[in-house]
């Protein structure tokens, strides 16, 4: 039999999204396999719409909202299988897009996540912004993706048609084997949402796993579906984030430099938000950053319990990708060096 695992789905507030992506999740080709929406105290009637309409999907309620980190955190804990597939409530899958990638982790002890392909579900033919072919950080931590470098957004040639290691693997569509899931420690709530999942694959790094993108299965994510992109609260929980899980994750006198340039670099963002009338931005990097200094000792006291930490990562682009994005006019993934 193949190995059990459970798709779970965050929702809050998204019955628009399940009703219109669940029916084909529930057609998923895989036989050992369970659905399970974990709702985060939704104000909507997503709840009685799926004990209505889905009466085979678990409903696990979360008392409150906690969050992407934290939601998933409690719900997961209610939830029994070999492997762990987060799903976003706005991804549209095919039938065959759980079993390839299975297969591949199984292949390897050392691999503890992985994505598919990610592309956008109002053009299929073009690679999505969260996670695209596989995640990437440049030197000073700033994420990237194959088929996505910032704005740019590569259409799909089979140029990523690789079964490769990355860096991280997109929250979109997260696969993850629930033992690792467990000896990492899930997600870190503090993060409420955003580059969560990079955290937990960067701890799984340290902890001497892979991460893998895997070609053979592809999902298509609509994006932006609970917090928009152009959103001063998202713009806040990145550049916070963004520094926390530096100091997290490098080892120290790294972190200590590369904290130091990127705060420089994100000062020049500053700049922009400011000079280009975005002062709800400009506040927001502050107060991103204002937050990250104020949660120092803390973010120290999780740094001392990672049990290994290795500096030299698969996945890393040893350069600034701002300065190859901006500077030098890279547009496209496979023009890095």
């Amino acid at each position: 039999m193949n190995p059990s695992v459970a798709v779970v789905i965050l929702n809050w507030n998204g019955k628009a999204y399940l009703k219109q992506f669940l029916p084909g999740i529930l057609l998923s080709e895989y036989d050992n396999l369970q659905i399970v929406v974990g709702d985060n105290a939704s104000t909507d009637d997503s709840v009685s719409f799926l004990q209505e309409n889905f009466p085979t999907v678990k409903i696990i309620q979360n008392d409150q909202n906690y969050g992407f980190a934290g939601g998933y955190n409690k719900v997961l804990e209610r939830v029994e299988a070999d492997y762990f597939i987060l799903l976003n409530s706005d991804v549209e899958v095919v039938p065959n897009w759980i079993k390839p990638i299975i297969s591949l982790m199984e292949s390897d002890a050392q691999i503890a996540a992985a994505q598919p392909k990610i592309k956008w579900q109002m053009n299929k033919n073009q690679f999505e912004y969260a996670g695209a072919a596989g995640g990437y950080l440049d030197i000073y931590a700033f994420p990237f993706c194959r088929g996505r470098l910032f704005n740019i957004y590569e259409l799909d040639n089979g140029q990523y048609n690789d079964k490769t290691e990355v860096f991280w693997a997109s929250g979109a569509a997260f696969f993850i084997k629930s033992k690792c899931w467990r000896e990492a420690g899930g997600l870190d709530a503090d993060l409420f949402a955003h580059m969560e999942e990079i955290d937990l694959c960067w701890r799984l790094k340290n902890l001497n796993y892979k991460i893998m993108y895997c070609p053979d299965a592809e999902v298509y994510h609509v994006g932006g579906g609970t917090l928009q992109t152009e959103n001063p609260f998202k713009t806040y929980l990145n550049f916070r984030n963004n520094l926390i899980i530096m100091q997290k994750n490098l080892p120290a006198a790294d972190a200590i430099f590369r904290i130091t340039i990127r705060m420089f670099i994100d000062f020049i963002a500053w700049w922009h938000f400011l000079l280009t009338g975005k002062p709800k931005f400009t506040m927001a990097v502050t107060k991103g950053h204002w937050h990250f200094l104020r949660s120092l000792s803390k973010t120290n006291r999780k740094r001392k319990a990672v049990q290994k930490v290795y500096s030299e990562h698969t996945g890393v682009y040893n350069n600034s990708v701002v300065w190859a994005f901006f500077i030098k006019k890279i547009k496209y993934f496979s023009k890095l060096t």
